[in-house]
């Protein structure tokens, strides 16, 4: 949108749900090894690695790909078995552009496929392979019961080296390797008890969800075939616990696969799509990008500027918006415009389109629409008016109530492309009615990777507006 620009991905956060099947009762049973901590730390700690993982890689920007891994996704966390069910992980899928054959997952739940890999898979079922493998190792929780066996480490000590891992100084060198990023070698790079555990778990895991388990076996066999002896870097930061195709397939003897989905052709579409974009990035470009400062995948249609401003000001200054309200921002923004729609920016994330329309990266749009009196309805009607111009837009969870300038308003919570920068934002939309049935609607926009610190700037300025309608 010229005002709210384009969506970049969506995350998948899963509530997960036992899936009635049928499995043979000769199937390994798992048993998940001792852990000392709570699933919460899982949970902060993959958050927080999670967020630095998305700002050291580029990410495939195509909606119809993540769509696509969502499903396949989603149906694998549906069929988690229920003695394994965490409500509190949060599942989310993202495609990172590498060339190289990877794919890792982290404590509660976000995990990063590299495109490579779908690019090696000869199915759907064998990326769900992999999927069904990496999460797995989630939920069974084998990285903080990894961090428990090593009783010198603090949960925060393990996320100090998984973050530092990533974006520390020698996380270049690690990159350019090919390895997993560096997340710590006895934290990520498993034993072969939890590589077994994973495998047979896996299996299980694919037949519950429809799918065959013997692809994870096939793909295996083909990934070990690659590059001679020592194969991906998913291999060898997975390594083979003894005779893995051979166990995967005796596994798969033992289960029935409930609910089997025919093959719809999707997959080959995927592959197809991957097949006409430009080609991947390498780990050692990836590598150079990060010494450069700079790592962006820009979508087609943006402009892929670089743009860079001052945090918000803790000192904050009022204007006068029209006629109706007062706003007080951080007072190194600016307003543009003028009347009842004016934008708040700092410097340097304000910007003229060719079209006459503008955007912006970084701050606040205030403006006023006209309206039915209804405040729910005529807010999903204006989050309409704007998907319209943003295909990729889309509304993060439920909208909720909050205070807009003293009086009940909504808020839901957006994400997007810029079309500055062809980069993940996250963008927060505020309505409230007015007393002749108007609209008023507040916009705050950030990059993805700087939306915690843009949030309580955003709270602060819509309800501390002052609206005079009477």
């Amino acid at each position: 949108m010229t005002r709210i620009h384009r969506h970049a991905r969506r995350t998948l956060t899963v509530l997960m749900v036992s899936t009635a099947m049928v499995v043979a009762s000769a199937q390994t049973r798992i048993v998940p090894p001792k852990n000392k901590y709570a699933p919460a730390d899982d949970v902060k700690l993959g958050q927080e690695a999670a967020a630095q993982v998305r700002q050291q890689l580029p990410l495939v920007d195509d909606r119809q790909l993540d769509d696509w891994v969502e499903r396949v996704g989603r149906r694998l966390v549906d069929a988690i078995p229920s003695q394994f069910q965490q409500p509190a992980f949060r599942y989310t899928f993202d495609e990172v552009n590498q060339k190289e054959i990877n794919a890792f997952a982290l404590p509660g739940g976000p995990m990063f496929l590299n495109r490579g890999m779908i690019e090696a898979a000869h199915s759907e079922g064998e990326v769900a392979g992999v999927m069904a493998h990496e999460l797995s190792h989630v939920f069974l929780r084998h990285g903080t019961a990894q961090a428990t066996k090593g009783e010198r480490f603090q949960i925060g000590a393990v996320a100090g080296q998984v973050l530092g891992a990533i974006i520390g100084g020698t996380a270049g060198s690690v990159i350019a390797q090919g390895s997993q990023f560096g997340l710590g070698a006895y934290f990520m790079k498993f034993s072969r008890e939890y590589e077994r555990q994973a495998d047979l778990m896996g299996a299980q895991l694919l037949a519950r969800a429809g799918y065959d388990p013997r692809e994870m076996a096939t793909l295996f066999k083909t990934l070990e075939a690659e590059g001679g002896n020592s194969g991906p870097e998913w291999l060898s930061d997975h390594p083979n616990p003894g005779n893995r195709y051979d166990a995967i397939i005796r596994e798969a003897q033992t289960l029935t696969i409930a609910n089997r989905q025919p093959a719809t052709g999707e997959f080959q579409s995927m592959q197809s799509r991957l097949k006409g974009m430009k080609p991947a990035y390498t780990a050692e470009q990836i590598a150079q990008m990060q010494k450069s400062g700079r790592v962006q995948d820009s979508p087609t249609g943006t402009s892929g500027r670089t743009v860079q401003v001052s945090a918000p000001s803790t000192q904050y200054r009022t204007y006068q918006a029209g006629n109706l309200l007062r706003v007080s921002v951080p007072s190194n923004w600016q307003p543009y415009g003028s009347g009842n729609t004016v934008t708040y920016a700092p410097e340097g994330a304000y910007f003229q389109q060719q079209n006459g329309g503008s955007a912006f990266t970084h701050g606040m749009e205030v403006g006023v629409t006209q309206g039915t009196g209804d405040l729910a309805r005529d807010t999903q009607q204006l989050l309409r008016s704007f998907a319209q111009s943003n295909p990729q837009l889309r509304q993060q969870g439920s909208a909720r109530r909050e205070n807009v300038g003293g009086r009940q308003g909504i808020t839901a919570v957006l994400t997007n492309v810029s079309e500055v920068t062809g980069q993940p934002e996250q963008i927060e939309l505020s309505t409230a009615q007015l007393r002749d049935n108007s609209l008023l609607y507040v916009i705050g926009v950030a990059p993805r990777t700087d939306a915690d610190v843009y949030q309580g700037t955003f709270r602060r300025v819509r309800q501390g507006m002052q609206i005079n309608d009477r």
